[in-house]
């Protein structure tokens, strides 16, 4: 069986939290429940309103390399929110993102939006890490998470008052994470095994993970007006956005017109 990408990058972080020796439920005790804002409650939209825009914190990616080596997260951080972003997406994965935890600290002290740890969770200290360095939510991959880890995953992060972005790629997916009482769903036009993308891919997802309560957030190959427009006329209430904003020119001026999409219809 050929290794794929995601397969790769999650044997990583299994790897890292093996070795982690910290004893979670002791951390759960005197835990500090998340005191941010909510993040699916940005996200939500009344029919007509622009899409919510979530800007993402993001120096590389492991299919293209460098986007944004010199990126000072506070000060982009900052300009996100001035320009309409409704949230702000911090990659903290170092190996593969070069991004870390106190990046996601710095930007919890900078801008008082909710803030989304971007990263693989694979264990309940990831959870917890992400509530102490400033987060109000989570990031769980369907396609890298066993059904019972997602579930306790999604319980923990309740009772850390974190809420779960879950991210699926296709129809089998998004049926799991609604049976896990997912209800935020990001749908990724990027397939995480291949890294490929299909812009027309999401569209036709979310007709699986519409439902009365659920948030839904396109995510990936978002790079011009015309994708979040697509976004938007699919039904989507979010997109997350981060590539076209770290290597715009303006990105002040990218995140504006992005926030301003509406439906056509």
């Amino acid at each position: 069986m050929t290794t794929t990408y995601l397969d790769n990058i999650v044997a990583r972080h299994r790897t890292r939290a093996s070795r982690d020796q910290r004893n979670w439920r002791a951390r759960l005790e005197t835990a500090v429940t998340s005191h941010r804002p909510s993040f699916r409650d940005a996200l939500t939209r009344t029919p007509g309103a622009p899409l919510s825009v979530i800007a993402e914190l993001k120096r590389r990616s492991p299919s293209k390399g460098w986007l944004a080596p010199d990126l000072d997260v506070a000060t982009m951080a900052s300009c996100y929110v001035r320009s309409g972003a409704r949230a702000v997406s911090v990659l903290t994965d170092h190996e593969f993102f070069a991004g870390s935890l106190d990046d996601l600290v710095v930007v919890a002290a900078q801008v008082d939006a909710p803030l989304l740890r971007k990263d693989f969770t694979v264990s309940e200290n990831d959870v917890l890490d992400a509530c102490d360095a400033g987060a109000s939510a989570i990031l769980l991959i369907v396609a890298a998470l066993s059904d019972q880890e997602l579930q306790g995953f999604l319980h923990l992060a309740h009772q850390l008052d974190l809420d779960a972005l879950v991210e699926v790629h296709d129809h089998l997916e998004a049926a799991r994470a609604l049976d896990a009482g997912a209800v935020l769903v990001g749908v990724n036009q990027r397939d995480l095994r291949s890294f490929e993308v299909d812009a027309h891919h999401a569209a036709l997802v979310v007709e699986s993970v519409r439902r009365d309560g659920v948030v839904t957030v396109c995510e990936s190959a978002i790079t011009g007006l015309d994708d979040v427009q697509r976004a938007a006329d699919a039904g989507y209430d979010a997109v997350l956005v981060g590539e076209a904003f770290v290597t715009a020119a303006e990105p002040a001026l990218a995140v504006a017109a992005f926030s301003a999409v509406r439906p056509s219809t």
